[in-house]
């Protein structure tokens, strides 16, 4: 059976980012500690307790899937912004852009007697419209709860991000993310990979957090989820990433619906939040002519 890659928090990001790349998966053991688990839990519980199950079998009748995190979790806040992570992220997704955004955070929770989920690509939410050589994401799976074979960790298929779209895993190439709590499974867009069946008693809990290029629709419409009125309390960098920034020029600019025009009706996002546009993100330091 395939195996996925594990690495130490300290491990070389090159060296991850590649194996991510290519392989399209792979596990950093250990990435928070059990008090910062302990956070997550306490925070998210509630909201997790509330959701009620999906509506088909894609998202799983057995599986509740809560958003919104950043705004409901001080804890998730952190985890969004975690170091390690984010460099990975970077580093994965330069090639194909200036600006990565946060694409989704969900809480996904598999509770006993949800069976596997169908095997996809995550890339396919663009409707396939993305070319091949273009990886459009970089996502991390946190385990709150142990993963293991038997309640439902993540299903995954080494070295599929190049496979054509026709071809099919057997078993042997098929593996899952056995991992335990504090761990998290890094993969890629277009990686084949899929909820595991959980077989066990108790809910197998993982967080979600993705991030895409800065020109794509993100999953989760971040500025519905997290408004500005609660992102203007939000660290800087975690609302730039959010999208209250510009993406490149004439990227995500706004008008304010209520406000006298002025010279140029085009306003930044950090101005909805009350601060001063970031001179990296701006209108005229990331315009580029051609004359």
């Amino acid at each position: 059976m395939a195996e996925l890659a594990r690495f130490k928090l300290d491990s070389p990001e090159e060296e991850i980012a590649e194996v991510v790349r290519i392989d399209g998966g792979a596990i950093i053991e250990d990435a928070i500690d059990l008090d910062m688990v302990e956070r997550l839990e306490a925070e998210l519980r509630p909201w997790i307790d509330k959701t009620p199950g999906g509506l088909d079998n894609f998202s799983g009748h057995n599986t509740t899937r809560t958003g919104a995190l950043v705004a409901r979790s001080p804890a998730c806040r952190e985890l969004v912004m975690h170091d390690k992570v984010i460099s990975l992220a970077n580093r994965f997704l330069s090639p194909y852009t200036n600006k990565i955004q946060l694409h989704l955070t969900q809480v996904i929770n598999i509770k006993p007697g949800q069976g596997t989920q169908p095997l996809h690509r995550d890339r396919l939410a663009w409707g396939g419209y993305i070319p091949g050589e273009i990886e459009p994401q970089f996502n991390t799976m946190w385990a709150v709860t142990d993963f293991t074979p038997t309640n439902g960790g993540t299903r995954i298929v080494p070295g599929s991000p190049g496979w054509g779209e026709e071809r099919r895993a057997t078993d042997d190439e098929k593996t899952q993310a056995a991992m335990g709590a504090g761990s998290v499974l890094l993969y890629s867009g277009s990686v084949i990979h899929g909820g595991g069946e959980n077989r066990g008693d108790a809910d197998r809990t993982g967080i979600n957090i993705t991030y895409t290029l800065g020109w794509l629709r993100t999953e989760e419409n971040q500025f519905l989820s997290c408004p500005p009125e609660v992102a203007k309390e939000l660290d800087p960098e975690l609302a730039d990433l959010m999208g209250y920034s510009m993406g490149n020029y004439a990227l995500g600019y706004y008008s304010d619906p209520h406000g006298m025009p002025g010279p140029v009706d085009l306003l930044t996002p950090e101005i909805a939040l009350g601060r001063k546009p970031s001179s990296k993100h701006s209108n005229s330091a990331l315009l580029n002519t051609v004359e």
